[in-house]
């Protein structure tokens, strides 16, 4: 069994609630959707990935080890189009794992929620894709992600221009249909760079506020851009 990889990598975490954290970043290539925004276009192309091995991904971990090792994480692209791999490779090895994902695929997440330690689910915006449909099938996977006891977290990438009251809308929708919203925090992650906010830093507040009187809310740059590290 093989699946395409753009780069296996030792680094902090950036982003969310494990900012901080040394892992092992494995970015899987391919992406099923086509977001206006996205970090890391080149991952799309699953045609630009290396196809390896099980086996061979196990090496590459194995030679990037540290002693601060907190966790793998499986990033992309969008790691679950390859969710059959993902379960083999968690069966052969003990690493606690991050899953990152846009959280559209819940049929996949049922493959692996159980070996999951982590999750960060990406909640896409209208300013992300055109579709509708995708809140629905993000939150049918938060709900998996919860029920197998998964440490769960949702993103929200936002813009400038994002409205502070829809975003208080879409929090109160996923407060009623999440299963354990209060277990389950929101991380505002506003775009980078930074410099994108000068004159609109206050607009992060607001939409801090309007989605904190459904869930608890932490705002949280990309930390491994502003110090210059992959």
């Amino acid at each position: 069994m093989r699946a395409p990889i753009m780069e296996v990598f030792s680094s902090i975490q950036g982003e969310g609630l494990l900012v901080g954290c040394r892992q092992i970043f494995i970015r899987f290539a391919g992406c099923n959707l086509n977001c206006r925004y996205c970090d890391t276009p080149e991952s799309r192309d699953p045609q630009r990935g290396e196809l390896i091995t099980i086996n061979d991904l196990k090496f590459k971990i194995k030679g990037l080890e540290t002693p601060d090792l907190h966790s793998i994480s499986l990033t992309g692209g969008e790691p679950l189009l390859y969710a059959d791999f993902i379960k083999n490779l968690l069966h052969e090895t003990n690493y606690k794992s991050l899953l990152e994902t846009n959280g559209s695929l819940p049929s996949e997440i049922k493959k692996i929620a159980h070996l999951i330690d982590y999750a960060s689910v990406d909640i896409k915006l209208p300013e992300h894709v055109d579709t509708e449909e995708i809140i629905e099938k993000e939150i049918k996977s938060i709900n998996i992600l919860i029920k197998r006891g998964v440490n769960t977290y949702l993103k929200v990438v936002i813009l400038p221009t994002i409205s502070p009251l829809y975003m208080g809308q879409l929090a109160q929708k996923l407060r009623e249909e999440i299963s354990e919203p209060s277990k389950t925090p929101i991380v505002i992650q506003p775009i980078s760079p930074l410099d994108y906010w000068i004159g609109s830093a206050h607009r992060l507040l607001r939409i801090s506020e309007e989605i904190g009187k459904h869930f608890k809310v932490r705002l949280i740059p990309q930390v491994h851009k502003i110090l210059d590290l992959r």
